[in-house]
């Protein structure tokens, strides 16, 4: 049995912060952000927006693309680690504002890699024949924990919601899924609790210091190049394929040149390569599943095709997954 596409959605919120905002904020360039990332403009969500609502609006449009509804699901997974609360998850919010009940439904956190974790455990659960629709969630925030003096990083991320419906289907679906961390990285991207614990005086020393995100760009960029190198091989030898036998990539929408080190890798020009990152940024976990609906919707990406999505994030987390869509 294989997990299919059946449906995908995904929501960007209205208001954008452009590279020529940015320059009035921070000490920063159109021309330097555009270098360095291939970024223009990212969306940010508004004060009402949350991980919640915005994945509500991406699933509401996965089901429809599925012809289903919220009741034919079996189980809820969303990825992300920038919900409004540590507990209750998003995905069980998620689960009531879609109006429905019972079926098991929990948050993955992997940070920008944390939609293929939550694919592969949803993959796994269709082939062994306990759910045959699971909605699967990407959707972040981490524009709200960029420190707004630090350039290294409000340049780079975006908010949004990206949703897939997995079925199970008899002939195709995802061929296998690979993941993979490195928790020794830990100190080079990574952000504090919101909240963190107060000290013996019931104060919160630095609270803002401590949740706000932090990334050593260059040390992330060396080691997500190599890792998503091994990736790529680890994917295709598994899958006994050839570079040339895929269709499409769909890469984690973090930087223009990790995207195009990954394409080179896989001898695979631009134009075979779903770019949404100038216009939405570094949507993190949601990066993954906004393009794919993307170029679903705009017609790119046909039936019987063959997909090779893949992500990088903090923890070091990383993961990819062979489709045939």
């Amino acid at each position: 049995m294989f997990a299919r596409i059946s449906g995908t959605g995904h929501y960007l919120p209205n208001a954008r912060l452009t590279n020529q905002d940015l320059e009035q904020r921070v000490d920063t360039s159109d021309a330097w952000i555009r270098e360095r990332t291939g970024i223009r403009e990212r969306r940010i969500a508004g004060a009402d927006e949350t991980v919640v609502t915005m994945s509500k609006i991406a699933a509401q449009q996965a089901l429809q693309a599925a012809q289903l509804d919220a009741a034919d699901l079996d189980m809820i997974i969303v990825a992300t680690t920038s919900a409004e609360r540590a507990f209750p998850s998003a995905a069980c919010e998620l689960q009531h504002a879609l109006g429905v009940t019972e079926i098991p439904a929990f948050d993955v956190g992997a940070a920008c890699a944390g939609f293929m974790f939550a694919t592969s455990i949803a993959d796994q659960y269709i082939r062994n024949g306990q759910a045959r629709h699971i909605l699967v969630v990407g959707a972040d925030v981490l524009a709200r924990l960029c420190n707004p003096n630090d350039r290294n990083t409000i340049v780079l991320f975006g908010d949004g919601a990206g949703a897939m419906v997995l079925s199970a289907n008899e002939t195709c679906g995802i061929h296998s899924t690979h993941l993979h961390s490195a928790g020794e990285f830990a100190d080079l991207l990574g952000s504090g609790h919101a909240n963190p614990r107060s000290d013996a005086s019931g104060q919160v020393p630095g609270a803002n210091e401590e949740a706000w995100l932090y990334m050593k760009g260059s040390e992330v960029f060396k080691v997500a190049v190599k890792k998503l190198s091994q990736l790529v091989t680890e994917t295709l030898a598994h899958n006994q394929l050839e570079q040339g036998q895929l269709d499409w990539l769909i890469p984690h929408q973090a930087n223009r040149r990790i995207i195009e080190a990954t394409a080179k890798k896989l001898s695979m020009p631009m134009e075979r390569v779903v770019m949404t990152l100038e216009y939405t940024g570094n949507t993190s976990a949601a990066s993954v599943p906004i393009a794919l609906d993307v170029a679903i919707r705009d017609g790119r990406i046909q039936r019987g095709q063959r997909l090779l999505l893949e992500a990088f994030g903090g923890g070091f987390a990383w993961g990819s997954a062979l489709v045939t869509y």
